[in-house]
Order: structure tokens, then C-alpha cells, then sequence
């Protein structure tokens, strides 16, 4: 297959949903020879901040000079971003050969009568083929949903087992309380491994720390995170490791004020690499953290008006993203655009972020099978506040919140990250026709 029959392929095989369970991918990659036996990884699962804080962990290993792959998903701007080394995403001709190949075993695998992988399975297994031929030092492996039963947790070679936040989602297929969710994420520590936490509710960190048993176990605590200076184009903290070692004044890229406590995680990550013989200087850490980056946290897309992207989904993001207004933006004029999946908590989420809101706009996430209408979603927010008008496309959301917002008010577009892509495009396509801003110049 070409680049282009692949992505159609890709497309095809997408009907085939999700199927939480090992035994498929550990199949295809048994008869792919099982490229990931030759690699070593970070495991990263959570709920909300674990594609931040594989940015930063990304970003510092990077900088420490290790060759890096990084597995992530869902793509945001471009979908070979979802499997990358040392900055560079895999190429298309790469993509190409290794999908035809786990296809052709996948196909395999289905004539036989087995289940056929699906595309994310598929996608896990061209990661580790591609890591493997790349001769990567290290793999950060971020887990899809959950942990015991997510695709990559096929891996045996696990140096750290780290969990960002840990909260309410994905109910249907990871339990309806907190432990029963943590329980699930926890199936990712393998023997031998350094378990790091970052902050966590008391009942998702004693779940940790009992199934962490007698692996090393070190944790983020806020209290040892200090003398904070928010800001939304670079913030700077203090911070006291597990071990005691105390770092002042790192600095950071990304916004929002959840990501002190994520970059205290990577920090952690860090020291628990050491033991496992992977050192990083302090010139290095602060190199690589300042140099991490991560779409839709509180990303500034726009200015004059600032126009923010958010990857809120669920309740607790939502609660971070709410955190956010209040402090960054206190006494502005706010207007949201807001897309949602069906399957979130989106009654949640408008309940936590309706009352900073001036004006709501909502709209339909293109090209997903699980996206809620724009028009359903407007009914329900209009439960909340008043001012709630539906968009027809992503388009003409842009264009309705640039008529409506003044320079001086805030643009935030958050709920699924399957819109936000495309919607950062149409914005900075129209930025750059405006000289930075997305106001026409005839426009207040």
C-alpha cells in the first residue's frame, strides 16, 4: 500500500471500534517477531495531563541526548505525530511499509478466524516495529485508555510505570468508582519497574500504592510544589523531589495551572530513570522542560483576542480549565466554543465552565462515529445559560465568535480533542491573513 491506500484503509478498518483485551496484539506481534522484546519503556497512564507529562518526559530525554521514541495518542494536528523519534514523526513512506505489513498479518489472523486487530492495535504494533528499526534507547508509551487491558500494555521491558491524574472517565469500560478506574490503570506496573504518581485523590493513590507492592514507589505531593508564578506564555516553580533533592525556578512552556503538578511528575520520572541508569543533568531537565511541547493545554492559538484551546473532556478537566479562567482571567468577557463525544460527561463539563461563559457556541466534532450534534448539545447547555447559539460547521464557529468577541475578550474553544485540529487550522489560517489576529481589520 501507498501512504494514501493506508490512510483509506485505516479508515475502512475504524468500524471495528475498540476492543479492550491483549490477546490480539500480543498475537500480531507474535508474528511480527515482537519488536517491542528489543525495546525499553516510560509507561504512562491517567486520566487527564499523561500526554503532558510525556511531553516533558519526551522533551528531557531528548535533551539528555538518548535516542527517543514517543507513541501517543489521539493525533492532534497530524496523524503520523501519533508515533515519533527524537522530534520527527514517522514518514509516510515509513508508515506505509510497516502498516502493509501488520496488515497482511492482521488479514491473516482474521481468515484464520481469530479477531482482526483494530486500528489502534495496528497502530501499536507499527510503533514498536518502527521504534525497533530506529534503534531507540527509550520508548515513552502512552497508554490509550485504561492500562491492564489497553493495547500497549503487551510490553514486558517496563523501566517506569507512571500515572498522571486519575478520575472519572471511560466509566462504561473501567468501573463506576474511583478505585475500580485506578485498579484498571494500575495493570500497567510489571515487575522490576519504578512506579512514580503524580497527584492523586487518597482513594486512586492507595490503589497505586497496594498494587505497586514491593516496586519503588515515589509520588508527586502538592505541598512540595512551591513558590508558583502562573502565566500563560511561560510559568516557573519550585520543586522538592521524593528523594529531597530541591530544584528552584524550573520553567515551563505550557499553560494552565495543572501543569506545575505534571511537570513535577516528569521530574520524578526522571529521578526514577537514574536508577535504571538513564542520567540527566540539572542543565538538562530544565533544557528539556522548558522545551516541551503539548497541543490543546491551554494552548494560546490567537491574540488580540487571545484565542485558547483546550482539550477539556471530562468532569475534572473541566474543573482544571474553570481553575484557569478564574485565575488567568478574572473580570474579562469570555465567549466558548464547545464540541463533545457523546460518551463524556458533557452535562458535567457545562455544569463546571457555564457561568464564566458571555456567549456559547457550540458545534458538531466532524469525521467521528461518537460525536454529540451540535444542536443536542446546545440544548443542553441552554439548561445553564442563557446566551447559547449552534453552529452549522467549524467555520462558521470561528467566524460567529470573531464577530461577536471584542479584542479585550477571551476566545476558549475545549471538549474533544477530535475537532480541536482542525479548528486550530481554520484559526491560524485566518491569523495569518490578519496579521496575527483573527479580527478582520475593519472589525472592532
Amino acid at each position: 500500500m501507498n501512504y494514501h491506500e493506508t490512510m483509506d484503509y485505516i479508515e475502512e478498518m475504524s468500524a471495528l471500534g475498540s476492543s479492550p483485551g491483549l490477546e490480539s496484539t500480543a498475537e500480531l506481534c507474535r508474528r511480527l517477531g515482537n519488536p517491542q522484546e528489543s525495546l525499553f519503556f516510560v509507561h504512562i497512564a491517567g486520566t487527564n495531563g499523561k500526554g503532558s507529562v510525556s511531553a516533558y518526559v519526551y522533551s528531557v530525554l531528548r535533551a539528555a541526548g538518548y535516542r527517543v521514541g514517543f507513541f501517543t495518542s489521539p493525533a492532534v494536528y497530524a496523524y503520523r505525530e501519533k508515533i515519533q523519534v527524537n522530534g520527527k514523526e514517522i514518514l509516510a513512506r515509513e508508515f506505509a511499509e510497516w502498516m502493509s505489513l501488520v496488515r497482511e498479518e492482521a488479514d491473516a489472523m482474521a481468515a484464520e478466524g481469530l479477531p482482526h486487530p483494530t486500528v489502534f492495535e495496528m497502530e501499536t504494533a507499527v510503533g514498536f516495529l518502527h521504534f525497533m528499526e530506529k534503534r531507540c534507547d527509550i520508548v515513552v508509551l502512552e497508554c490509550g485508555m485504561g492500562g491492564d487491558l489497553d493495547a500497549t500494555n503487551i510490553i514486558r521491558n517496563t523501566y517506569v510505570s507512571a500515572f498522571s491524574s486519575i478520575s472519572m472517565d471511560h466509566m462504561d469500560f473501567l468501573g463506576k468508582t474511583l478505585a475500580e478506574i485506578a485498579g484498571h490503570k494500575a495493570g500497567i506496573i510489571k515487575p522490576g519497574a519504578e512506579v512514580v504518581s503524580g497527584v492523586q485523590q487518597p482513594e486512586a493513590l492507595a490503589v497505586l500504592k497496594r498494587r505497586a507492592g514491593e516496586a519503588s514507589f515515589r509520588a508527586v505531593e502538592a505541598e512540595r510544589i512551591s513558590h508558583i508564578r502562573y502565566g500563560l506564555e511561560k510559568q516557573r516553580f519550585d520543586y522538592r523531589t521524593e528523594g529531597g533533592v530541591f530544584y528552584r525556578r524550573l520553567e515551563i512552556s505550557l499553560a494552565g495551572m495543572v501543569q506545575p503538578e505534571n511537570a513535577a511528575l516528569a521530574v520524578e520520572i526522571t529521578e526514577a530513570l537514574a536508577k535504571k541508569g538513564f542520567t540527566v543533568t540539572e542543565k538538562q531537565l530544565r533544557q528539556g522542560l522548558l522545551g516541551a511541547r503539548w497541543p490543546y493545554r491551554f494552548e494560546i492559538v490567537a491574540k488580540k483576542p487571545y484565542f485558547i484551546l483546550d482539550g477539556a473532556h471530562n468532569e475534572d478537566a473541566a474543573k482544571r480549565l474553570a481553575e484557569g479562567i478564574r485565575f488567568y482571567f478574572t473580570n474579562k468577557k469570555i465567549l466558548y466554543i464547545i464540541g463533545m463525544l457523546k460518551d463524556k460527561e458533557y452535562e458535567k463539563v457545562i455544569a463546571q465552565t457555564y457561568a464564566y461563559a458571555e456567549q456559547i457556541i457550540t458545534i458538531t466534532p466532524p469525521d467521528s462515529k461518537r460525536a454529540m450534534s451540535g444542536h443536542e448539545l446546545a440544548v443542553a447547555a441552554a439548561g445553564y445559560h442563557p446566551h447559547v447559539t449552534g453552529a452549522a460547521s467549524l467555520e462558521e464557529a470561528v467566524e460567529m465568535a470573531y464577530l461577536l468577541a471584542q479584542k479585550d475578550w477571551i476566545i476558549i474553544a475545549f471538549g474533544s480533542l477530535s475537532y480541536l485540529g482542525e479548528l486550530g487550522r481554520i484559526i491560524k489560517d485566518r491569523s495569518g491573513r490578519h496579521g496575527g489576529s483573527g479580527k478582520n481589520k475593519g472589525c472592532r
